[in-house]
């Protein structure tokens, strides 16, 4: 779902983008040392989110397409798995290869700081996009894209509250990962109920389908279920449909799949809540670039929200026959 305000700044970055090329090229001395020459501009993309997973393979896919849109060279990293050691690796490598830019998810500030405030220390710019909302500035990244991920959850505990839920279960693939943790801390404050973490393992989905069948029967009075991702939906609409309840629990998720909105279109699930990690992977690209040639970074220290988004009953015909690679 395309909210508003980020029409209006993909809509400017657009207008930008556009003045940088038709503009008469800058002296390689006022180009922030990329010279006018933007094939000579490297951007470093880590995330804690591999490229094959359907959330982050769209994300790339706004990486690859401002590499290509800016006319610069990107290159992307993820470890295997959620791994915050690998991830660190990851980040001194790319910093290492002296970039003009790096684009880093913060999941763990604590485990990936040290490597981040390095690159800021050896002069690289630093944005970070889909986590770190709330430690960027400390770290002294330049600014994050993305969305507050309390005031996300807190959208989708008070949507949940309006639907009847009072009992609810979250489902955590990461418990760790501050993002999600924030998620479902930010669900349990709008619902203002009872509210059980479940931490899954979606490296086996029969066992996390189990996990949460198990959580389901041994808690009483259990009528909601928000899961953090399509991930870890796809195992929880298993999970109600084999113990015949789909439909009378109600469940909503983060983040779009076609799975997803077929799923709401078919009634099974309540809502999604969308972050537009298209524009998460975009924006950080054309920030940097504009920032190597003109010194130029959006935002003003503010982080620049992508999301929440709401997709429902109301839009998610809409939204279905807009589905490709931004989504």
């Amino acid at each position: 779902m395309r909210i508003p305000r980020a029409f209006a700044l993909f809509a400017a970055v657009a207008l930008i983008a556009t003045a940088c090329t038709t503009a008469a090229s800058p002296s390689p001395a006022a180009s922030g040392g990329g010279g006018a020459n933007r094939s000579n501009i490297l951007i470093e993309v880590v995330t804690h989110g591999q490229a094959s997973d359907p959330f982050w393979s769209i994300f790339k896919n706004g990486v690859d397409q401002a590499g290509k849109d800016m006319g610069v060279k990107v290159e992307y990293a993820a470890p295997d798995t959620f791994d915050m050691t690998k991830m660190a690796q990851l980040i001194d490598a790319a910093v290492a290869k002296k970039p003009q830019g790096l684009v880093v998810s913060i999941p763990d500030a604590k485990a990936l700081g040290p490597s981040i405030q390095k690159a800021v220390a050896a002069g690289i710019p630093v944005i970070s996009a889909n986590s770190g909302s709330d430690v960027f500035a400390s770290l002294g990244v330049l600014t994050h894209v993305g969305q507050d991920e309390t005031i996300a959850g807190k959208k989708a505990g008070e949507l949940m509250k309006t639907a009847g839920v009072t009992n609810a279960l979250c489902i955590n693939q990461e418990v760790g990962n501050a993002g999600l943790d924030a998620r479902c801390k930010g669900f349990t404050d709008g619902l203002g109920g009872t509210v059980k973490v479940v931490q899954v393992d979606l490296k086996d989905p029969t066992g996390a389908q189990q996990s949460i069948a198990a959580a389901v029967q041994g808690a009483t009075g259990v009528n909601g279920i928000l899961a953090l991702g399509p991930t870890g939906s796809a195992p929880t609409l298993a999970a109600l449909k084999q113990l015949g309840v789909l439909g009378n629990i109600k469940l909503a998720t983060f983040d779009l799949s076609k799975d997803v909105l077929n799923a709401i279109k078919a009634g099974d699930m309540l809502f999604a809540i969308d972050q537009q990690q298209y524009l998460q992977g975009y924006l950080p690209i054309v920030f940097l670039t504009l920032n190597n040639l003109y010194g130029l970074v959006p935002g003003g220290g503010q982080p620049v929200l992508t999301g929440p988004g709401i997709v429902d009953k109301t839009n998610v015909d809409k939204v279905l026959s807009n589905t490709g690679t931004t989504r």
